[in-house]
Formats: structure tokens, C-alpha cells, sequence
């Protein structure tokens, strides 16, 4: 399998859906679904009637029917939910999953996979979060249903994923250690998913390709010799990405707006990337052609983009925001700021300032503060033993409740409720909808140029052949 040149980033929740993911893939580069939450993704998508029926035409060529019934008969409104009427919730994920959960898992991870290739030689990838744990497994094994090509996973250290590929392409039971705050010393908690449980038994899988997400030479070199299985690649991440940041190396220091600072600890030594032999990306704030002839010189085999078709036609924001964000570009008052306390996660998160989304003051204060998606939930310890969730974005006296820190809370966003509203899905509570939340990386103030002069728009095309140059 040959090395792409220009990796589409996977990006927010449904922003790197297959639509744009296809329109990348088809011009002959990495288009990257993103893997986060698919599965409320999906859900909603049939809640809202499938009115261009891609959910059922891939739910169709699902391996086992049976199972795409199920999901089916569980969340298709038949010319969808009124536009005032709450969306149906999933179930929050858990350390034991109902199996419901773990097959709509299954399946939604199918179905974006199987868009983005259909009818196309091209090669198409997952992004996945190591923090978000619990649905990994099943996440992965969907993808892998689907045929897909590379892996990609960032935001911690996924030492164990490989080793994952490995036996869920064999059709094997695999098991993944989750971290659980508070747990005692031997003591380890894990996910499990068998294939045969879920009607699988004997299938054999392609494993697809695994690129790490990093930010230094020493996680790199550590995934490289210490991950229980092969990393085929790495994509070098600095803090100029969009999304969740590495926190900078050292004692925390912020400028004058309360951004973090970082500095030349900061900066990953590529000498000794290159040194292991692997290909690489690099990526945050490469989206020129200048950009990628530079990456090919320090000998990386290109590069990753994600903000440039974050705004593009195909992406999966919704197409207000879009304009919106394009046309703030333009007139040099797009805004991002890297806020230290935004993500329940405690990593650094980049917002777009929009008006109307969670980025302003008085919408983050007026919205309640519930959590009812569960996907940046933390697992922790309980006295008699079992396992607790909790989210700094929750309600306080609750996150107090199961034993966190109320300086935790303060500012922390809803980053599950508004990425999704940033797709176009918002809930509907009392009739108003879930206000959104749009994160891009520090070249947004340049979006402009891909557009033409009085255009809000331009495509996936517009992109790449932007990044090639003449």
C-alpha cells in the first residue's frame, strides 16, 4: 500500500464525516473519517429520517442483517422526528456496555467507512481518541468490517491499539486496558469485545494500517519499541492544530488572553523520528504548498491538514457555521483562542469565537449544565470497588458528589453536546436547541484564500490542489 502525501485531519464529531472523507479519497489522497462518537452520530442521523437514505444503504450491505435490523428498528423515524422533538438519547457509555450500545457501535463505525469507500479505489482512515476509551473496540472492529485502510489515534499514548488490530483481524476476543482514577496498585480495569458474541465467530479481518498522533520524539520512540504490536507511521502534531492540544513541557505559563505558552520544549526533534525508520506527517498549521515541499525535505512523507477542509463544501459543519467562520476569515476577525479549560479532558482546546456558540460568555452561562452524552466521561474508583463516572462538564454538586474538585468545573464545556450541534444535530430541550461549539487550528485566520473573491465556498478539490501547487 503506498504512502498518501496529504492526510485529511479527522476532526470534531461528524466534521470529518464520509462525505468529505470521499470527496479526499477519490482525489487520491488519505480522506480520514472521524471515529468520534458515530454511534449518537448514526442514531440521530435515522432519528432525522435518512432523508438521502446513505444510513440504509450502508446499513444494507452490513455482514450481519440481522444486527442492521436491529439498529434499524431501535432508531429509524420514517420521514424523521419533528424539528421540536428531543432526540431519542443512546445509552452513556460504560465499563459493560449493554450489547445495543456495542452494536449500533459496530455498526455506525460500518456505515462511515463504507460511504467514504464506496465506489472508489482510494484509500480511506479512522481518527480515534485515546481518551475516549470505552467504545475503541467496537469502534475499531466496525471500521475494520468495513475494510478500512489506516488507523489513526492521538490524545494519549495508545500503546495498546495495535496489539487490538492484531486480534480483532484474526476474529479473536480482544481486551483493553482503560485508566480508572483511584485505582489500587496490580489493580486494572479493561473493555472486552468478542466478535463471535455478536454473530462474527470464524470472520478474519484486514488490519489496517496504524499511524500514532504524537507530539515529541520520546512518545514516538516509546510507541515504536514499546507498543504490543507494529505502529506503521506517525503523524507529528504541534500546538498551531486545531482540536485538543498536547499541554506544553515544564511549569505552566500563560500570555496576556490566558493562552498556555509554549515554547522550545515544545518543538519535536525530528532527527530522531526520522531515526526509526517510519514514515511521517506533520501536521498543525500546514496547510500551504510551501508547507508540504518542507515537510518532504525534513523527510516526512508529507502532511496532515484538517482545518482548510474543516470549511470545505463536503465537511460535516453545519453550512451557517461554515459561512459564517469564511467570512469572518475574510474581513480578519476570525478568532481562535487555546483555552486551558474549555475540555472536560484538562488538555488545551482550541475555539472559534462565533457569535451565538458556546465561545461566548453569556450562551456558556445561560446553557444548564448537563451531561447525557457521556463521551468525555471519567472513570473512577469507588470505596466498595466498582466504578464511577464523572465529567467536569456535569452539573457541580455532582461532580463534587463522586469525589472531583469543584475548581475542575469552572469554564469547563459541554464539548459532546456542542461538536455535535456543530454537525447540524443539536437536542432540543424545551424546543431550543444545544448551542454549538466550532474548534479550528490557528490558520483559520487564512481560510480566505481558498475561496474566491465574494465566495463563502470552495471544495475538497480547491484544497488539494492548493497543497500541490503548480
Amino acid at each position: 500500500m503506498r504512502n498518501p502525501v496529504i492526510i485529511q485531519g479527522g476532526m470534531g464529531v461528524a466534521v470529518s464525516d464520509w462525505r468529505l472523507a470521499r470527496a479526499v479519497s477519490v482525489l487520491g489522497e488519505l480522506g480520514v473519517v472521524s471515529g468520534t462518537a458515530l454511534a449518537i452520530i448514526l442514531s440521530r442521523r435515522l432519528q432525522s429520517g435518512d432523508l438521502g437514505g446513505e444510513m440504509r444503504r450502508a446499513l444494507a450491505h452490513f455482514p450481519l442483517q440481522a444486527l442492521a435490523k436491529r439498529v434499524l428498528a431501535d432508531h429509524y423515524i420514517p420521514g424523521g422526528k419533528g424539528p421540536k422533538t428531543p432526540y431519542k438519547l443512546t445509552a452513556m457509555p460504560s465499563l459493560h456496555c449493554p450489547a445495543d450500545l456495542v452494536e449500533l457501535t459496530i455498526a455506525a463505525n460500518f456505515v462511515e467507512i463504507y460511504l467514504a469507500k464506496e465506489g472508489h479505489p482510494g484509500l480511506v482512515g479512522i481518527n480515534l481518541l485515546e481518551k475516549v476509551q470505552i467504545p475503541t473496540l467496537p469502534s475499531l472492529y466496525g471500521a475494520m468490517l468495513a475494510d478500512v485502510d489506516f488507523v489513526l489515534m492521538g490524545a494519549g499514548i495508545p500503546r495498546y491499539i495495535p496489539g487490538m488490530l492484531d486480534k480483532l483481524a484474526a476474529g479473536e476476543p480482544a481486551e483493553l486496558k482503560v485508566d480508572v482514577a483511584g485505582s489500587l496498585p496490580g489493580e486494572t480495569f479493561t473493555t472486552r469485545l468478542d466478535p463471535a458474541a455478536h454473530g462474527f465467530a470464524g470472520r478474519r479481518l484486514r488490519r489496517p494500517r496504524f499511524l500514532a498522533i504524537v507530539s515529541s520524539a520520546t512518545l514516538a520512540i516509546t510507541l515504536a519499541k514499546k507498543s504490543n504490536g507494529a505502529v506503521d507511521g506517525f503523524v507529528v502534531e504541534g500546538d498551531l492544530a486545531g482540536g485538543h492540544n498536547a499541554p506544553p513541557r515544564g511549569v505552566p505559563q500563560f500570555d496576556g488572553l490566558g493562552q498556555p505558552v509554549y515554547g522550545p520544549r515544545d518543538v519535536p526533534d525530528l532527527q530522531k523520528i526520522r531515526d526509526l525508520g517510519l514514515p511521517f506527517w506533520l501536521a498543525g498549521s500546514q496547510g500551504r504548498p510551501e508547507k508540504l515541499a518542507e515537510a518532504l525535505a525534513l523527510g516526512a512523507s508529507g502532511i496532515q491538514v484538517g482545518t482548510a477542509f474543516a470549511f470545505c463544501a463536503e465537511s460535516g459543519i453545519e453550512p451557517g457555521l461554515k459561512r459564517q467562520t469564511i467570512r469572518a476569515s475574510r474581513t480578519g476577525n476570525a478568532k481562535v483562542f487555546t483555552d486551558p479549560s474549555a475540555s472536560p479532558t484538562g488538555f488545551p482546546f482550541k475555539v472559534v469565537g462565533l457569535p451565538g456558540t458556546l465561545s461566548e460568555s453569556e450562551v456558556y452561562q445561560s446553557r444548564p449544565r448537563i451531561c447525557d452524552l457521556g463521551g468525555l466521561r471519567a472513570l473512577y474508583r469507588k470505596a466498595d470497588g466498582s466504578v464511577g463516572y464523572r465529567c467536569p462538564g456535569e452539573p457541580v454538586g455532582d461532580f463534587v458528589r463522586k469525589g472531583g474538585l469543584a475548581a475542575n468545573t469552572v469554564d469547563r464545556k459541554c464539548l459532546c453536546n456542542g461538536l455535535t450541534a456543530t454537525a447540524g444535530l443539536a437536542q432540543t430541550r424545551a424546543g431550543v436547541p444545544e448551542p454549538a461549539l466550532v474548534t479550528a487550528g490557528n490558520e483559520l485566520a487564512e481560510l480566505a484564500r481558498l475561496s474566491d473573491p465574494g465566495e463563502d465556498n470552495y471544495s475538497a478539490a480547491d484544497v488539494v490542489d492548493y497543497l500541490r501547487g503548480p
